[in-house]
């Protein structure tokens, strides 16, 4: 069954739409974003941000009982040319990406000690990518990284979680006018795991920000992506791909702000689920304010549902305050294997188990690509079929 809305230029829609700047964010969360912990309610699991959360998974990450007990090992291979920071609270390049908007973001906020920042500096093009390891080696453990471009810099960051342990981090994205920055994030967690983080992009003008989101580890993960323009003409593209297994429950929640014009984005996600209590949830939040003139935007969600017991909720949101805009629209479906696929490939003599790979690696395929980085492509495709042998052998 799937749900489709498409907007074309000049259209207008009606409905609850917010017009401040944080207020649009309030009307789907139960606080104002803020770096202050005590600035959000404790949730109770009926709050619109948390209903499909199951709260006793998280550890106490989201009612404060949660303490820095643990550890993880970071590794940053950086190309000639980018500084590698460690620095203090204080520094002022932390947060200018956009503030906490939960309370296990606000209590990853006040709770780390020392934050990482990566810079590459104005009109630095790299020929390699920046590769971040993040091994957990147990207990609580909290963290923040910023990730900065100078104007007209381009580079690919590629960040690793591994391990075991109960993560709460922010990592920010700034983009300086005309960068173009690649990041894949990679969620291959211990199936004990319990990790959460918000990523903040600041896109600046004329800059291209492209996310891709990889979840496959972990016992619970949940990951809230979110775009801000700060001049026109920025782009952003997400694309996220996870595959969840038997009782594991992986949340990817989106926010898009348009409020300047003539930016654009384009996300698309897609998830296969397999195992009883497998659980995946997608929201995707686009808002195009009304200073945002000339906006181009399109969110798409995929789920193939692999076997019996195994749910998906996915809930795509578009506010729109102004009719000048050159697009906007929305789509998500969940199904099973398309049938007609399986008989194309069957009838011309390829086994039914090999023809269900073949489909599934089809579907996944468009995600893979958008990496650009050979090895790491084929790390995923194999993870991918690693899976796979669960669900149709």
């Amino acid at each position: 069954m799937a749900e489709a809305q498409n907007i074309p230029a000049g259209a207008t829609t009606s409905g609850s739409i917010a017009v401040a700047a944080e207020s649009t964010v309030a009307t789907r969360m139960s606080a104002p974003p803020s770096y202050e912990v005590a600035d959000f309610p404790v949730p109770h699991g009926r709050e619109e941000e948390w209903r499909f959360t199951p709260l006793e998974r998280l550890r106490g990450l989201h009612d404060g009982t949660a303490t820095a007990d643990g550890g993880v090992k970071v590794e940053v291979s950086a190309p000639e040319g980018v500084t590698v920071e460690t620095v203090g609270r204080d520094d002022p390049r932390l947060g200018r990406a956009g503030k906490p908007v939960d309370r296990v973001a606000a209590q990853a906020y006040s709770s780390f000690e020392k934050a990482s920042v990566v810079t590459v500096p104005k009109e630095t093009v790299l020929g390699e990518p920046i590769r971040v390891g993040v091994h957990g080696q147990g207990g609580v453990s909290f963290g923040h990284t910023v990730f900065e471009l100078g104007a007209f810099a381009e580079a690919v960051v590629v960040i690793d979680h591994t391990g075991d342990g109960v993560r709460a981090a922010n990592v920010e994205y700034v983009l300086g006018d005309g960068a173009k920055l690649t990041v894949v994030s990679i969620q291959d967690w211990d199936d004990t795991a319990v990790h959460c983080a918000q990523h903040n992009a600041l896109v600046g003008r004329d800059a291209t920000f492209k996310s891709v989101v990889v979840t496959f580890g972990g016992d619970l993960v949940r990951l809230h992506p979110r775009v801000t323009y700060a001049g026109p003409g920025g782009e952003a593209e997400l694309y996220g791909l996870y595959f969840t297994d038997n009782g594991q429950h992986q949340e990817h929640r989106l926010f898009v702000d348009h409020g300047t014009p003539n930016c654009r984005s384009n996300v698309v996600y897609k998830g296969a689920l397999q195992g009883e209590d497998a659980h995946a949830v997608w929201i995707g939040d686009v808002v195009i304010r009304a200073s945002a003139t000339g906006t181009d935007t399109y969110e798409l969600n995929r789920n193939l549902v692999l076997t019996d017991g195994a749910r998906v909720d996915s809930v795509p949101n578009l506010e729109i305050e102004t009719g000048e805009i050159v697009g906007a629209g929305h789509a998500s479906a969940t199904g099973r294997f398309d049938d007609e696929q399986l008989f194309y490939l069957m009838a011309r003599g390829i086994p039914e188990q090999d023809a269900r790979r073949l489909v599934v690696r089809g579907f996944f395929a468009e995600l893979v690509q958008q990496i650009g980085l050979p090895d790491l492509q084929d790390r995923l495709i194999a993870k991918i079929e690693e899976e796979l042998e669960e669900s149709v052998a």
